[in-house]
C-alpha cells in the first residue's frame, strides 16, 4: 500500500513544521497508516517526506523486515540504558526521542490531537517545538482508499456476510415455543448469535470485538448490543462490523430479521427504510456531500410522516441517527453522512444505514457498505434484504 501523502507534505510546509510525529501502538490508526507497521507497545514514527521509525529492541528485527522504510532505529542506538540510569525511565525516553529527531534535523513537529501529553511536555523541555494539529489531516487522507485498501475492505465484507449468514441460519432453524425462539433445546439468545458469528469470523482470521443482535424494545436503541432471548414476530437487528486481524481493515453491515409474522407497522417501516436506503444510494456520487445523502433519507421518512432529527432535534423516536460514516482502519471515520457532512470523493468507503425506532414497536435498520466511484458508487455488500426468515 502506497498512500498519497502530498496533503500531509503541504500541511507541514504551510505550518512551518519539520515533520509529523506519532507516539502510539499499532492499534492507533494514524500510527498504523503512517508507519505501515504494527506493534502492541508504543513506538515512534516521524514523517518528514519519508518515514522514520524508533522502536524497542524487541521489535527492531521485525520492523526492519516489515516496515516500508530503510530508517528503523532502536532506543539502544541512543544509549537509552545510560540515560535511564542518569535521568530515570520517563525522561530517558524523552531524551531518546529528542536525539532521534535532532539526528534527522527536526526541531518542530506537528502531532495528532491525542498525542501523549507527558511526551509532548518532555520534548518541549528539551527544546523541541510540539504543536497539536486539530485539522485531522491524516484522517482526511485516510478517508480516500487506495486499491489495496479497497481490497482489504472487500475481503472483510465477504467474511462479514458469511458470519451474518450464520446468524440468519440460527434464526431460521429455531422453533418457536411460547413466543421464544428455541435452538438445540435452549432459548436462542442475542449472546448465542453473537458468539456464533464471532467463531465463524475467527476461523477465517477476522476479529469481532462487538456486534449488535437486538430484539424488541432493545432494537429501538441503535447502539443497544442486545441481550437475552430472541422472540418470534419481533424485529431482530443484526449489525456486524468485523476487522481483519492482519490488515486491520473493518467492514460493516446490518440486516433486520423477523421469525414469524411481522406487525403491519414493522412491515411498513421495513419497506420505507428500504426506500430510504435506495434514495440515499442514488444520491452517492463525487461532488455530493454527506449531508446530501442524509437529506435524501430524511426526505423519504418525513414524506411518510415519520419523525427525524432533521425535522425535530428532540425526537426520541423515528430516524434518530445520521445516515452513515466512513469505514477503514477505524469502524467510524471520515466522511460523515449527516448534517454538515462534507464532499464525497472517489475511493471513500461509506456505510448507508437508515432506520426507524420506537420502544413500543422495536427497530428496523438496513445497512450496506459502498465505495464512491468516479461516476457514482460500487456496492460492496452482496447480501439479500429480506425481512421475514422462513
Amino acid at each position: 500500500m502506497d498512500p498519497d501523502l502530498s496533503a500531509l507534505d503541504d500541511f507541514l510546509d504551510d505550518g512551518g513544521f519539520d515533520g509529523y510525529l506519532v507516539h502510539a501502538d499499532g492499534e492507533d490508526s494514524t500510527q498504523r497508516y503512517l508507519s505501515g507497521f504494527d506493534a502492541p507497545d508504543p513506538y515512534v514514527t516521524l514523517y518528514d517526506g519519508e518515514r522514520h521509525l524508533l522502536v524497542s529492541s524487541l521489535e527492531y528485527g521485525r520492523a526492519r523486515r516489515e516496515a516500508p522504510t530503510e530508517d528503523v532505529v532502536r532506543h539502544a542506538d541512543f544509549d537509552y540504558g545510560a540515560k535511564r540510569e542518569e535521568y530515570g525511565h520517563v525522561e530517558a525516553g524523552h531524551r531518546v526521542i529528542a536525539e532521534f529527531l535532532a539526528e534527522r534535523g527536526v526541531d518542530a513537529v506537528a502531532v495528532p490531537g491525542r498525542f501523549p501529553l507527558a511526551v509532548a511536555d518532555g520534548l518541549r523541555d528539551l527544546d523541541v517545538s510540539v504543536t497539536a494539529e486539530t485539522e485531522g489531516v491524516v484522517t482526511d487522507i485516510r478517508a480516500t482508499k487506495t486499491e489495496a485498501e479497497l481490497d482489504f475492505v472487500r475481503a472483510t465484507q465477504r467474511a462479514n456476510e458469511r458470519a451474518l449468514a450464520r446468524a440468519e441460519e440460527l434464526v431460521r432453524e429455531a422453533s418457536v415455543e411460547d413466543g421464544v425462539l428455541v435452538h438445540d433445546g435452549e432459548a436462542l439468545t442475542s449472546e448465542r448469535v453473537r458468539r456464533e458469528m464471532e467463531i465463524a469470523l475467527l476461523r477465517e482470521g477476522y476479529a469481532l470485538e462487538e456486534s449488535i443482535v437486538a430484539c424488541g424494545a432493545a432494537a429501538a436503541d441503535p447502539h443497544d448490543r442486545g441481550n437475552g432471548p430472541l422472540y418470534a414476530d419481533e424485529p431482530v437487528i443484526v449489525d456486524v462490523f468485523p476487522r481483519d486481524k492482519e490488515s486491520k481493515y473493518f467492514a460493516d453491515m446490518t440486516r433486520t430479521f423477523v421469525k414469524g409474522t411481522p406487525s403491519d407497522e414493522v412491515r411498513a417501516w421495513y419497506d420505507l427504510t428500504e426506500e430510504a436506503l435506495e434514495a440515499a444510494l442514488a444520491a452517492v456520487e463525487p461532488g455530493a456531500t454527506g449531508a446530501d445523502v442524509h437529506d435524501a433519507v430524511c426526505d423519504v421518512y418525513e414524506a411518510a410522516g415519520e419523525p427525524t432529527l432533521r425535522d425535530d432535534p428532540t425526537t426520541e423516536t423515528g430516524f434518530i441517527h445520521s445516515t452513515g460514516h466512513g469505514v477503514g482502519l477505524d469502524i467510524h471515520e471520515r466522511p460523515s453522512l449527516g448534517p454538515g457532512g462534507g464532499d464525497l470523493e472517489p475511493g471513500m468507503v461509506i456505510t448507508v444505514e437508515p432506520g426507524l425506532y420506537d420502544p413500543d414497536v422495536g427497530g428496523v435498520r438496513i445497512e450496506d457498505i459502498v465505495v464512491v466511484t468516479e461516476d457514482g458508487y460500487e456496492n460492496l455488500t452482496d447480501y439479500p434484504r429480506e425481512l421475514v426468515v422462513e
